[in-house]
């Protein structure tokens, strides 16, 4: 099996957080095998970064939406996941689109969640998305 990246939203580096939009940073986790092999942080656009800094889209356009997710995935795009506890519908889709598998988990602890997602336990609860 090939090497591969498992990016995980966080906000301390050990918990998954449980709001994709609103997390600061990626934890990458580098896959051989089975086998963790290396770890990154990388800093991740969010609410946090974006000048209206508020959960609500209804006055946003698409574009700008769009123009949102695609910096939330461009930091990201060399891996194969990214796993949340949390995410949006369009936040979602977007992954999709851009060929990151998304994961919606009830697990907090990163490395617990990333060991799921190799050994392919790891459960998509697609019904948190909002």
């Amino acid at each position: 099996m090939e090497p591969y990246k498992i990016a995980v939203v966080t906000d301390d580096g050990v918990t998954i957080s449980q709001h994709f939009g609103r997390a600061k940073y990626y934890e990458v986790v580098s896959v051989e095998g089975k086998k963790i092999v290396g770890k990154e942080q990388r800093e991740k656009s969010g609410h946090h970064t974006f000048a209206d800094n508020h959960h609500d889209h209804t006055n946003e356009s698409s574009e700008q939406t769009a123009t949102k997710h695609q910096s939330m995935t461009d930091v990201i795009n060399d891996c194969k996941y990214v796993v949340a506890r949390g995410m949006g519908n369009g936040a979602y889709q977007h992954m999709e689109q851009s060929n990151i598998k998304p994961i919606v988990t009830d697990i907090k602890i990163i490395e617990e969640a990333v060991n799921a997602v190799i050994n392919g336990s790891v459960v998509d609860h697609t019904e948190r998305l909002h």
